[in-house]
């Protein structure tokens, strides 16, 4: 079996890996996780915060424009889910929770 393409190290401004946001009045054990990879953090900080094209933007995290747009794309998604849902809200490094084979 074929492995799929190797993951492009992507340039990361800032270490998102010690945030965690969660609805007020609810014990975070008993709330659903929602996971933001770190690389989705910064394309929301870079387009959104920064108000850069998504162009610049992946040049600034050495990606292409097509990366970049379905990262920023899977990210608002994620967070207007949590938002709307009730869930925590954890970002961590991309490969940090993917299960062992």
């Amino acid at each position: 079996m074929q492995a799929g393409r190797r993951k492009i190290t992507r340039n990361i401004g800032k270490d998102y890996t010690q945030v965690c946001f969660k609805p007020c009045g609810i014990q975070r054990d008993q709330l659903e996780k929602m996971i933001i990879d770190e690389d989705e953090m910064e394309a929301l900080r870079l387009s959104d915060f920064e108000g850069l094209y998504q162009q610049e933007c992946a040049d600034k995290m050495g990606i292409s424009r097509t990366t970049f747009s379905r990262l920023i794309e899977n990210a608002r998604k994620k967070i207007s889910d949590a938002l709307l849902h009730n869930k925590a809200i954890s970002i961590t490094k991309q490969n940090e929770f993917k299960e062992d084979k």
